[in-house]
C-alpha cells in the first residue's frame, strides 16, 4: 500500500466570541463558542463568515470539537467547513489554554477532520478531498492548518 502523502491546502484564523456555557452533567459540560469572521490563506484564500460556531462538548481530559462555518473565497465562492476532532494534553497547559494564555500548540494535542464542501465548479475538488488539520487555540481566536491527503 502507499503511504499517503499531505499537501497544504490553507491556514484559517477564526475570531470567536465569548463562549456560551450550556452546562454540564455527569462529569461533561457543553458549550457553544461563536465563529465570527476571519481569514483564509493559502491555496485556498477568502475571509471567514460570520457565520457558524464550535459546539464542544468537555470530557474529563479532553474536548471534542464539532465545528461548522463558512468561508468567502477572494473570488467569491462559498464553501462550507465541517470540522470534527479533539483536543487533549496535560491539564495543566490546558488550563492555561483555557484562561487564553499564549501557549505553544506543540504542548497539546488539537487535531480534526475537516470536510469542505461547495457548489462552485472552480472548487469542485474540495467536495471528494480526505483533508486532515492541525490547530491551536488562542484568547479570541483560533488556527486551523488543512492539509489535503494525497
Amino acid at each position: 500500500m502507499q503511504t499517503p502523502a499531505l499537501r497544504p491546502v490553507c491556514e484559517i484564523r477564526c475570531a470567536l466570541a465569548p463562549p456560551l456555557e450550556k452546562g454540564a452533567a455527569d462529569g461533561l459540560s457543553w458549550r457553544i463558542i461563536p465563529i465570527i469572521g476571519g481569514t483564509v490563506t493559502g491555496r485556498i484564500e477568502g475571509k471567514v463568515l460570520n457565520l457558524g460556531a464550535d459546539w464542544q462538548t468537555i470530557y474529563p481530559g479532553h474536548a471534542e470539537l464539532d465545528t461548522r462555518y463558512a468561508i468567502e473565497t477572494h473570488d467569491g465562492a462559498l464553501i462550507d467547513i465541517r470540522n470534527f476532532g479533539y483536543r487533549h494534553g496535560p491539564a495543566e497547559v490546558l488550563a492555561r489554554v483555557a484562561k487564553g494564555e499564549a501557549v505553544d500548540p506543540a504542548e497539546y494535542y488539537m487535531r480534526t477532520q475537516p470536510r469542505l464542501h461547495t457548489g462552485d465548479p472552480r472548487y469542485a475538488w474540495v467536495n471528494r478531498t480526505v483533508f486532515v488539520g492541525t490547530g491551536a487555540r488562542f484568547a479570541s481566536s483560533v488556527e486551523i492548518g488543512i492539509w489535503e491527503v494525497v
